[in-house]
């Protein structure tokens, strides 16, 4: 798919907050003939780009699906080559992303992380805490579903403890509950490999996101594609809700 001749993107109606599921490296790899393994490495540089790319277009937030909870049913020996990419990536990009002022963020479950990745993780977040560029969110063991009960839970507990008064509890209250409570919402979720569904990825976040799907497998993912789908995001009027401006006049 060609974007050359897509808009540029306009500062104005930027979107704040991009999130992406990034779906589709072994299906490039088949494509080519090649293992799958060479699908997720090719997939690595490609987030390397997008995270590269997209200071250049003004977006505060970038949250990426890497690693769902589900996706532990996999092949073993494809999950043990992803958790060498992320030890890898962590590893040897960490330092360039500290150097950008990029402060990481990891939202997920912690069970069933090895202990060595987990603490790679930690130090990645502890490292760039302070940081006040771009904020990157890593969507790793990842369920939405796990993180909404996860979230009724605590709120559930501090009820049993006369903490907060249950029928107190507003959607802000429970959206700060979230892995992602620090976060604004995404305004832009895109979803790569031509996929129509979000996969139980931020179900409570993307209530009013927009959603943009392409065809492009994730390794082919641009900042091309990037700016195409700012651009799409630009074209659409955002109601939440209401009516349209032309609608109410």
């Amino acid at each position: 798919m060609q974007y050359q001749e897509q808009p540029l993107w306009s500062a104005e109606r930027n979107p704040r907050h991009i999130a992406i599921i990034m779906d589709g490296n072994g299906r490039w790899a088949a494509a080519r003939g090649l293992p799958r393994s060479e699908g997720h490495r090719r997939g690595v540089e490609a987030v390397r780009e997008c995270v590269r790319a997209i200071g250049d277009f003004k977006v505060q937030y970038l949250t990426l699906f890497s690693f769902s909870s589900e996706n532990w049913r996999r092949p073993r020996e494809e999950v043990m080559d992803l958790m060498a990419l992320l030890r890898r990536f962590i590893r040897r990009d960490l330092a360039e992303l500290h150097e950008n002022d990029v402060r990481v963020r990891v939202i997920g479950a912690e069970d069933g992380v090895p202990p060595d990745v987990l603490s790679l993780i930690r130090e990645a977040v502890a490292l760039t805490r302070n940081n006040q560029g771009l904020q990157l969110t890593v969507a790793f063991n990842y369920g939405a579903r796990d993180e909404i009960v996860r979230a009724a839970r605590h709120l559930a507990s501090q009820a049993v403890k006369g903490e907060i008064d249950p029928g107190e509890i507003s959607h802000d209250q429970f959206g700060a509950a979230l892995d992602t409570g620090e976060l604004p919402d995404p305004d832009l979720l895109i979803r790569t490999s031509g996929e129509m569904r979000i996969s139980n990825f931020l179900l409570w976040q993307c209530a009013y996101a927009e959603l943009v799907f392409v065809d492009d497998y994730w390794p082919d993912f641009n900042k091309d594609t990037l700016a195409a789908c700012i651009a799409k995001f630009q074209a659409r009027e955002r109601r939440f809700g209401g009516l349209s401006a032309r609608v109410s006049a």
